[in-house]
């Protein structure tokens, strides 16, 4: 997408201003006529080029002539630009604060404070500014017509509007999105993108950020969240195959509603017989994905089957997860480990301990629980011959 480099936090309305271009401002705009005195400030504070010089003429303006009217609106989106560009981002952020103050719906300025906060890694700021600008869009879409506007004659406003200002709309939620997906704490992971999908209940992200948050407060180990949040996702889509495969997870390494478990994995597993291959996927990684999804559906049942004491079919499930999910260390632990414990159950020592070595073979948590197992299975020291 095109990075558009100049963005003030209010619209300069010139002589050549046309209203199909003023029709795309979302926010108040500030108009400036031709030949004036703040037109001459501004062509100016334009064409100078050295940065101390150019910001002596800003802050001349907003001393001067910019504290007039709307003007102060304009001063300070001037010094955004200028900070931005500068990336000196903590003055962006505190003239961007003072844009919003005086112009809560500046979506230009929403679009650079989101900028800002990603150029500096600010993710409780991105998150912030993230929310500012969902609002921005969703107070404009329920804006009752003006005064002087019919009902009919706003509604295709509102329609010209949100379609010329989609592209900057959707880069937001990119960066929103892409950017909190980075939190390192698995509980502040969650919380952001929750945040995100209520800033922007209509992206294509939402449903996938909450995904994600599920599992995040399943790594933070808060179970009330990762529920309340997996089983929101499933009341909207019955065949989120995420959610049918944590929840399928989660109650069959509980040992807790078996029943429900396995019906989740045996719909992962038909659902993923259907699903179309999601946008933006090659087809060589929807077929690595819908394997391991496929993978740990039978890895969930075969844990069922063992809690319900079927260990025949459990090792039959489990030896079908094995190939499809070896392409991540933990989930390929995880089955080995349970596959072990399935043929011990059946007194199948010597293909338990194989699994079990599997187990212990890669990186992951499970590595120091098989080789305890490994450690109980070893075989007995031979006598010597007398």
């Amino acid at each position: 997408m095109r990075h558009r480099k100049r963005l003030i936090g209010a619209v300069i309305l010139l002589g050549a201003w046309t209203s199909d271009a003023l029709a795309q401002q979302i926010g108040q705009y500030v108009p400036i006529q031709a030949g004036s005195d703040v037109d001459h400030a501004l062509s100016e504070i334009n064409a100078a080029t050295d940065p101390a010089q150019k910001l002596g003429l800003i802050q001349k303006f907003a001393d001067g002539i910019g504290k007039e009217g709307k003007y102060p609106l304009l001063a300070n989106g001037l010094f955004v630009d200028y900070y931005l560009g500068r990336k000196n981002y903590d003055k962006a952020f505190e003239y961007g604060d003072k844009v919003f103050e005086l112009d809560q719906d500046n979506f230009q300025n929403a679009i650079n404070m989101v900028r800002a906060a990603v150029e500096k890694g600010d993710l409780d700021r991105l998150s912030s500014y993230g929310e500012k600008t969902g609002g921005i869009i969703q107070r404009f879409k329920a804006a009752s017509a003006p005064a002087d506007t019919s009902a009919s004659a706003w509604e295709e406003q509102k329609k010209r509007t949100l379609e010329a200002n989609k592209d900057n709309f959707t880069y937001v939620q990119q960066l929103v999105f892409s950017g909190v997906y980075q939190a390192k704490d698995p509980a502040k992971r969650a919380a952001l993108l929750v945040k995100f999908a209520q800033a922007f209940p209509d992206s294509a992200y939402a449903n996938q950020a909450m995904g994600i948050a599920a599992t995040a407060y399943q790594q933070a180990q808060n179970t009330p969240k990762m529920l309340e949040v997996a089983n929101g996702l499933l009341t909207k889509n019955p065949n989120d195959v995420g959610m049918l495969l944590l929840l399928s997870d989660y109650y069959g390494e509980k040992g807790e509603q078996l029943d429900k478990a396995e019906s989740y994995a045996k719909k992962a597993l038909t659902t993923l017989e259907s699903a179309a291959r999601p946008e933006g996927m090659t087809d060589d990684q929807w077929a690595q994905q819908k394997a391991l999804q496929k993978g740990l559906a039978l890895s969930s049942l075969g844990q069922v089957n063992i809690e319900k004491k079927d260990n025949a079919q459990a090792v039959e499930n489990l030896k079908a997860a094995a190939p499809l999910v070896k392409s991540d260390d933990v989930s390929y632990a995880r089955n080995q480990y349970r596959l072990g414990f399935a043929l011990l159950n059946l007194k199948r020592n010597p293909e338990a301990r194989e699994a079990f070595t599997q187990a212990a073979s890669v990186n992951s948590p499970y590595r120091a629980l098989a080789q305890d197992k490994l450690k109980g299975l070893a075989a007995p020291a031979r006598r010597k011959a007398s």
